[in-house]
């Protein structure tokens, strides 16, 4: 744990990759338990206790094995970041079970976009041509996924826009803990305060889950701890610039689960306005890289 992880690009993308499937993963089972898919529909708060429930069991067993060394911990920091994280999964969650998986995680990376326009309040940061157009775009995205046009927007999209603005702020608070506590005590206390929160939110709408429910739950947590993991790993061992296009493999994997699980095909509006919104969300991505590096 003293020790910083050699480079290696190659495991980087591997891992990136896998962060990717795994975050996929977890917004397909939480689209089959809010959809009745495995039982009676769950509530989106009740999904969002189990990614806590189950993610911070499965950190905490790995901070008993490896017994890391711990900082100085921002409670209030660590409250509003955890909260707005609860409250955006929770929006996804439920976006999953009204609208494609595609679409639903096309929106979600807008959450960058949203975080450059709060970092403008919020820490003072000055945005250029280049960042301002990469907003645009996919901004644009955003618009074809809508579908204003149509009389009629969407729930699940709107749900899947709110996540996006919250996640979005998250990242402003991510950025103040990053620079000052190592990222596997990020992640450890964001998923103890996460599971109290959302053990208080739950209660109002418990239910008891099926056998294949619990899996589903368990497999909740397991994956987005095991997704945070991979994502943590591979910006460790390479550039950000190299390793963030890879994170839009997202996209494609919910693309193939969605297909292969719910018989959903997405259509060319949604394969447009996702190809719209990644490459808005590149172009930022890489404009952000440039400028850490400057």
């Amino acid at each position: 744990m003293s020790t910083l992880p050699e480079t290696n690009p190659r495991l980087a993308i591997v891992l990136m990759i896998c962060a990717t499937a795994f975050i996929a993963a977890t917004t397909l089972l939480a689209k089959a338990l809010g959809t009745g898919t495995l039982g009676e529909p769950l509530h989106p708060l009740q999904i969002t206790h189990a990614r806590f429930l189950f993610a911070a069991l499965t950190l905490g067993t790995a901070a008993l094995i490896m017994r890391p060394k711990f900082g100085t911990v921002n409670v209030k920091l660590h409250m509003v970041r955890t909260l707005c994280g609860a409250a955006g999964v929770t929006l996804m969650f439920a976006s999953a079970a009204y609208i494609p998986l595609s679409d639903a995680t096309a929106i979600s990376f807008l959450n960058p976009v949203f975080a450059m326009i709060f970092a403008i309040f919020l820490l003072g940061e000055k945005v250029g041509i280049v960042r301002w157009s990469a907003a645009g775009i996919a901004m644009i995205g955003a618009l074809i996924l809508l579908r204003p046009g149509s009389g009629t927007i969407a729930p699940g999209a709107l749900l899947a826009l709110g996540a996006a603005l919250i996640l979005g702020l998250e990242i402003i608070f991510i950025k103040r803990l990053s620079k000052r506590e190592a990222p596997f005590q990020i992640l450890l206390v964001n998923n103890a305060i996460g599971l109290v929160i959302a053990t208080l939110a739950v209660i109002f709408v418990w239910q008891a889950p099926t056998m294949m429910q619990w899996l589903a739950l368990a497999g909740v947590g397991s994956l987005m701890a095991a997704a945070q993991t991979c994502f943590l790993n591979s910006l460790a061992r390479a550039d950000a610039s190299f390793v963030v296009p890879f994170s839009y493999g997202t996209l494609l994997f919910a693309t193939l689960y969605d297909a292969a699980i719910f018989g959903v095909i997405p259509t060319s509006v949604s394969l447009l306005g996702a190809g719209i919104i990644v490459a808005g969300a590149a172009l930022l991505a890489w404009r952000e890289t440039r400028l850490a590096k400057a």
